[in-house]
């Protein structure tokens, strides 16, 4: 193929995407009504799923704090005329991108598979797979585990008793879903990582050696992707990740030096 024939190529994958978004999307916002209170509204009631295992955790630590034991329910307000709308578009779109990026891989492994070996298909493969379930597995804990925490923390935090807290709803989705999203690309960390390693840019002495300065650009990373930035919500952001950069030395396969050390090191 040509360079032009790559190129209608690659045009006819972006094509198919953003048709299969946008089909996605149109359906979204015709079952928005139906799926909003249960799913984006989710950590707002008190039935959510997180708070039932706050409870239970209550309970097997004994404790009696308004946390674990207290009931949960946080009302929105809406103060713009038109924003019920835009929330429904916008809400519908990043639920397209978000179910969507399993085709996108498709299409992407599709494009390139021709021009790789057959071991480098497999590596490749394996790659998307692995890509494909850290993202989702960063959302998921981003959905059920640190958002409803953060929602259930500042909500619930008084400084005096006079202050009413009310959160409106556009502020509530944008935080959803920018922090969702982000930690979802934020568990790529570990095949990155790999994937540098197998270029030759990065180690395994690498990662160890600058781990100070990786604490730093991780509590910087997280700052960046908590919406709210107070210190709660970048501490609970902050740990996943330190915890996906350990996960990132452990999936690099160490040289012959690094083995040889630390069989020493053990022995």
């Amino acid at each position: 193929m040509t360079f032009w024939d790559h190129l209608d190529a690659l045009r006819a994958v972006i094509i198919r995407v953003l048709l299969v978004w946008l089909a996605l999307a149109i359906i979204y916002f015709c079952i928005m009504p139906s799926i909003f209170d249960s799913v984006i509204l989710g950590a707002c009631h008190n039935d959510f799923i997180s708070y039932q295992w706050f409870r239970m955790l209550g309970k097997a630590i004994k404790s009696t704090d308004s946390f674990f034991t207290g009931s949960f329910n946080l009302r929105l307000i809406n103060i713009n005329l038109a924003t019920p709308f835009f929330v429904q578009v916008s809400t519908s779109f990043w639920l397209s991108i978000v179910t969507a990026m399993p085709y996108l891989f498709i299409e992407i492994w599709r494009f390139i598979k021709p021009a790789l070996y057959k071991n480098e298909q497999r590596g490749v493969k394996k790659a998307f797979l692995v890509g494909t379930i850290m993202f989702y597995l960063g959302m998921a804990v981003s959905y059920f585990m640190i958002y409803p925490l953060t929602v259930r923390f500042l909500s619930t935090y008084k400084i005096s008793n006079d202050i009413t807290t009310m959160l409106s709803l556009d502020s509530y989705i944008d935080n959803l879903m920018m922090l969702t999203l982000c930690m979802g690309v934020a568990f790529e960390l570990p095949l990155i990582t790999w994937f540098l390693s197998l270029l030759g840019f990065i180690d395994r002495a690498f990662l160890r050696k600058y781990r100070r300065y990786a604490i730093v650009i991780i509590v910087i990373a997280a700052a960046v992707i908590t919406p709210t930035g107070d210190p709660f919500t970048l501490t609970i952001v902050a740990l996943p990740l330190y915890m996906l950069y350990e996960m990132s030395i452990l999936m690099i396969k160490p040289k012959k030096r690094e083995k040889e050390t630390e069989i020493k090191s053990n022995t």
